[in-house]
């Protein structure tokens, strides 16, 4: 068994859409009409076969409610692996991404923290 597909909450597919392919670089994969919503993912440039990030628009009650929680207690919705977080930080800054908090050492990892724009803090991480 492997992940195959992940979901992410967010407020407003299309701006979703737009942050992630052309603020992080994420590549459209899948983006099929459905009911009144779409199944849009993305994937790595790097692996274009490997897990799907879902954006899954957060419309039920419950979607909204946890998504307002965890961004108010500044709890990241997933963590996106890195190689070079400074060379990352600083490309994504230069791109226009908003960090809560800059990269910073912690055990054996680094780490850093930013906002997507669409009720999410999403975490990088560098091993």
């Amino acid at each position: 068994m492997k992940i195959i597909v992940t979901s992410i909450f967010v407020q407003d597919q299309d701006k979703a859409l737009k942050f992630y392919s052309e603020k992080l670089g994420f590549i459209k994969k899948e983006d099929i009409p459905v009911g009144e919503f779409r199944w849009i993912s993305l994937v790595s440039h790097d692996d274009r076969e490997g897990t799907e990030l879902l954006l899954e628009p957060n419309n039920h009650p419950a979607a909204k409610e946890y998504q307002k929680k965890i961004f108010t207690e500044g709890i990241p919705a997933t963590m996106f692996g890195v190689v070079d977080i400074r060379k990352e930080y600083k490309r994504l800054l230069e791109n226009g991404v908003k960090f809560t908090m800059e990269p910073t050492k912690m055990g054996e990892v680094t780490i850093a923290v930013f906002d997507d724009t669409c009720g999410n803090l999403i975490q990088i991480v560098q091993k």
